[in-house]
C-alpha cells in the first residue's frame, strides 16, 4: 500500500515537472492597446521614412512574428519578395498594393482600413501610400526581404554613399 502511494506521489511529481517545463517554453501571452507600441526606425532593408514596431515574436528568427510598419504620405515601397508568405492588413489609413516586377501605378489596387493582402512567397510586389498608412505583417520567419532591382535596395544606396 506504501509502495502504490509512494509510485502515485512520484508519478504526480514528475507530470508536474512536465508541465512547469512545458508552459515554460510556451510563448508569452501578449496583448497590445495601439497606446502601448514602440515605434522605432524601420529595418534597413525598407526605405527611408517609416517606422516599425515588433508585436510579437522575433522577425530574425525561425517562427511567426508579427509587425506593423507605419508608413508617412508618399511612402513607395518597389517590387520585392520574401522567402516565406506574407499577410498584411491595413490598420489605418489607406494604401495600394500591386504584383509584378517593377513599381507601376496602373498595377496598384487601393487598399482601405480592414483590407487583407495575402502574398505568397516569391512573388514579386510592391505597395504604396499617398496619405500614409500603418500595416500590420504577419509571417514566418527568418524575416527577408529582396528587391527586384537591386538598385532598389536602400542597403545598396547606404553602401553607396561610404
Amino acid at each position: 500500500m506504501k509502495r502504490a502511494l509512494l509510485i502515485a506521489v512520484a508519478s504526480g511529481l514528475s507530470i508536474a515537472a512536465i508541465c512547469r517545463t512545458a508552459a515554460a517554453d510556451e510563448p508569452a501571452h501578449v496583448m497590445f492597446n495601439p497606446a502601448d507600441i514602440k515605434w522605432g526606425e524601420a529595418p534597413p532593408a525598407l526605405p527611408h521614412g517609416a517606422k516599425a514596431a515588433v508585436l510579437y515574436g522575433d522577425p530574425g528568427k525561425p517562427g511567426l512574428f508579427v509587425i506593423r510598419l507605419k508608413m508617412p504620405p508618399g511612402y513607395v515601397l518597389p517590387a520585392h519578395w520574401h522567402s516565406n508568405d506574407e499577410i498584411v492588413s491595413v490598420v489605418s489609413g489607406s494604401g495600394a498594393f500591386g504584383l509584378g516586377d517593377k513599381f507601376d501605378p496602373k498595377l496598384l489596387h487601393p487598399l482601405s482600413t480592414g483590407a487583407l493582402v495575402v502574398a505568397p512567397a516569391k512573388h514579386n510586389h510592391f505597395a504604396t501610400t499617398r496619405t500614409g498608412a500603418v500595416i500590420q505583417i504577419s509571417s514566418t520567419g527568418p524575416f527577408d526581404m529582396t528587391y527586384v532591382n537591386p538598385a532598389d535596395d536602400p542597403r545598396n544606396k547606404a553602401n553607396d554613399k561610404k
